[in-house]
């Protein structure tokens, strides 16, 4: 029996290890409790694991079977893993599994119902659980209504939407659009200026090529936007988003999210408690807002900026520049002319490369300069700084408040000094900071 698998990241499930192209094997199988499970109908997958975090394989189950009564789960004593499956597969596959499982009619608003337009400006429409709808030419409009149900427009200006959860919806060609309203639905826009949108919480969404745009809306959404001047969102908690190509963007915006934009000027933003943002490419920009957020920007000219308490910003690449703004922030500038800032309490900045910069500006800051040619400034009330030989440092000496070390106001500036790391008075590799003048090193 053909059926599909959802696996963490990591390829594991339940705890247990998989591989490609391995087979398994069980002496008993029942639904939930034992054996290997796999679901027949692709998008019963995302209710056991999210598209967010996921991985998904097309396997094939023997020996003894037993059946789920509320989904197309199945428990086999015997499986194979085969080869992995995107979400435009995902979409594909399930407007198969329920067009193969309909009556054929051209009209249909009943249970099992099949719907299908071929030709230029035709309009396809089934409404009713499980039904099908498919229309194949240019300008063809189809839509499925309904619980189960699967819509395909394939051809230029096709327009493809499915309302009802577990609804699949797939737009191939020139300007297609394809819509998933619902719990668990799948959208997928395959072709230049494609639109792809699923709404719901669980819900997929794809575009690939030219100008493609994917928006996932709702609880563990995913949404990918893969193509030139692709734009991807995904919006809700636990929500994955992820724009692939030249001027891609990518916000994933609830908590816990993740967003990448990976090509050349990219933009890639996560708002949200423990969002990510990653932007892999020349000239892009990351952002992660929002307390324990990670930025990472890999690139030349890249910018990178974590906003929120014990959030990581990274840019690597020249001239790249990295900001964390928060408490205990940790930010990280590694190429040539790189900037590294971090704004907050116990905040963390570090400049790795030639003539790079680090600021720490807070209360009790860190920065570090790990080049000869870099510059690390610990401007901050009770700050540090350190470097390798041959850099510089710069320190401030304050009059403050220990009380109310994080009201600014109650600090007043008395002098700042600049030193270079010589070996000899100034030794590599050594915290210093500033106090009543003089600069000393720093006791554990």
């Amino acid at each position: 029996m053909k059926t599909f698998k959802g696996f963490n990241n990591d390829m594991t499930c339940r705890g247990f290890q998989y591989e490609e192209g391995k087979e398994y094997e069980e002496k008993n199988a029942e639904v939930c409790e034992c054996g290997f499970h796999a679901c027949e109908y692709p998008l019963d997958c995302f209710g056991y694991y999210a598209p967010s975090k996921s991985v998904y394989h097309e396997v094939e189950q023997s020996g003894e079977f037993s059946q789920n009564n509320d989904d197309s789960k199945v428990a086999s004593t015997k499986i194979k893993i085969g080869a992995s499956i995107n979400i435009a597969g995902i979409v594909k596959a399930a407007i198969e599994y329920t067009t193969k499982r309909i009556k054929k009619e051209c009209d249909s608003d009943g249970y099992y119902g099949a719907s299908s337009a071929t030709g230029d400006k035709g309009a396809s429409s089934a409404t009713g659980d499980k039904g099908a709808s498919s229309a194949t030419g240019d300008y063809g409009a189809s839509s499925a209504t309904g619980y189960k149900g699967a819509s395909s427009a394939t051809g230029d200006y096709g327009a493809s939407s499915a309302t009802g959860d577990k609804g699949a919806s797939s737009a191939t060609g020139y300007k297609g659009a394809s819509s998933a309203t619902g719990d668990y639905g799948a959208s997928s826009a395959t072709g230049y200026y494609g639109a792809s949108s699923a709404t719901g919480d669980y819900g997929a969404s794809s575009a690939t090529g030219y100008k493609g745009a994917s928006s996932a809306t709702g609880y563990k959404g995913a949404s990918s936007a893969t193509g030139n001047c692709g734009a991807s969102s995904a919006t809700g908690n636990c929500g994955a988003s992820s724009a692939t190509g030249y001027k891609g963007a990518s916000s994933a915006t609830g908590d816990y999210g993740a967003s990448s934009a990976t090509g050349y000027k990219g933009a890639s933003s996560a708002t949200g408690y423990k969002g990510a943002s990653s932007a892999t490419g020349d000239y892009g920009a990351s952002s992660a807002t929002g307390d324990y957020g990670a930025s990472s920007a890999t690139g030349y000219k890249g910018a990178s900026s974590a906003t929120g308490d014990y959030g990581a910003s990274s840019a690597t690449g020249n001239c790249g520049a990295s900001s964390a703004t928060g408490n205990c922030g940790a930010s990280s500038a590694t190429g040539y002319k790189g900037a590294s800032s971090a704004t907050g309490d116990y905040g963390a900045s570090s400049a790795t490369g030639n003539c790079g910069a680090s600021s720490a500006t807070g209360y009790k800051g860190a920065s570090s300069a790990g080049d000869k040619e870099s510059i690390a400034v610990a401007w901050g009330y009770k700050s540090k700084a350190k470097g390798v030989m041959g850099s510089y440092l710069v320190f401030a000496d304050w009059d403050g408040d220990e009380d109310r070390y994080w009201i600014q106001d109650c600090w007043t500036l008395k002098g700042a000094k600049m030193v270079r790391v010589d070996g000899v008075k100034i030794k590599p590799d050594t915290w210093y900071t500033m106090a009543n003048g003089e600069i000393m090193e720093v006791q554990d």
